[in-house]
């Protein structure tokens, strides 16, 4: 599947680069678009990332990419939040939705340097609502991250393959014409039909955001809040900074296996977040949101989150953010029993 995917994009010249880690996780990092396409085990090509199904030959590949529709490759992708300031360009009016295309797809260059893998796009955008215009750098760096369990008593867990990465990513505001305030928004897309789990210190607050959500698809406990992303169609929810445990997993079983991501991440209460539904806005903004798509844009689990605001009244003109993403797949009781440790002992 690596070999494929990898020659797909290399003949149609926008070449794809594999980079292993120390732990032997291999990652396949796209430049079009500063996407991290794909995540491997050191004995599996099976990808844990959704890719789009445009890839899958050099001829579709082709007219994917030459279409004038938004090229949404598939795995780990950054944008810039709040939605409505970069997403909506006609503000204050929502007939038109448009993802800016000078951060995605961007103009990503890709570095290596002291085993880490560096993703870079300095680019100037827009924001709807104030009209004012800033100048901005992303800097995505990969190293590793090496198995969170792995010091775990063996027993069950020696049946699960593993794969990771730890993922810093950094903005800079250079110059703008106004006291612009935004967030880095990470969106790792997942196969379609898994169990998103946002593990809470407390019975969190859940904010639909668009489509509608079935009862029984949303479960939320003092512990933890699981979503079932099954549904057709474009849904989409989002929880505020407040009760995060600062993790995030996605549960997926097929057949007698199953796979679980796993993104931890930096959640502050204390700091600002912006996005919000455009036209209910939440008391705070969300840290945390997850996407449900099966629509013509493809069929795909988003797990989302937003670093705190920089700019505007923070005084901040930059910020790291950093996350770790743990992968692991098996047996379905071993997956099973990863994820009651790492996301939440009431599973």
């Amino acid at each position: 599947m690596i070999t494929h995917l990898i020659d797909t994009l290399t003949g149609i010249d926008k070449a794809p680069t594999m980079w292993t880690s120390s732990d032997g996780s291999r990652i396949l990092a796209l430049p079009y678009g500063g996407r991290i396409l794909g995540l491997f085990t050191s004995a599996s090509d099976k990808n844990f990332f959704w890719t789009h199904p445009a890839l899958e030959a050099v001829d579709s590949a082709r007219a994917f990419y030459q279409s004038s529709s938004w090229h949404n490759s598939g795995g780990d992708r950054t944008w810039l939040s709040p939605e409505v300031d970069f997403f909506i360009p006609n503000f204050p009016s929502f007939d038109t939705y448009f993802q800016p295309r000078e951060f995605d797809p961007g103009t990503y260059e890709l570095t290596t340097e002291n085993r880490e893998l560096a993703l870079t796009n300095t680019f100037t955008s827009r924001l709807s609502r104030s009209k004012d215009t800033a100048r901005m750098r992303i800097t995505k760096r990969i190293s590793a991250a090496l198995d969170p369990l792995r010091e775990v008593d063996a027993g069950t867990f020696s049946q699960l393959e593993y794969a990771g990465f730890t993922l810093q990513t950094r903005l800079e505001i250079f110059e703008s014409t106004g006291p612009v305030e935004l967030n880095l928004w990470s969106l790792l897309q997942l196969p379609h039909g898994g169990d998103l789990i946002i593990p809470t210190f407390s019975r969190a607050s859940v904010v639909h955001f668009m489509g509608t959500i079935a009862d029984e698809d949303l479960e939320v406990t003092d512990q933890y809040i699981r979503y079932k992303m099954r549904a057709e169609g474009e849904n989409k929810i989002g929880v505020s900074s407040l009760c995060l445990a600062g993790r995030v997993g996605y549960l997926r079983t097929d057949g007698r296996n199953a796979s679980l991501v796993i993104r931890n991440i930096a959640v502050n209460p204390s700091a600002k977040y912006l996005d919000m539904p455009w036209n209910s806005p939440m008391p705070a903004g969300a840290a945390v949101q997850a996407c449900n798509i099966d629509s013509n844009l493809g069929a795909f689990s988003e797990l989302e989150y937003h670093a705190p605001a920089i700019g505007g009244t923070s005084g901040l003109s930059s910020c790291d953010d950093v996350s770790q993403l743990w992968a692991f797949t098996g047996p379905r009781d071993a997956v099973a029993s990863a994820a009651r440790l790492l996301l939440c002992s009431a599973l």
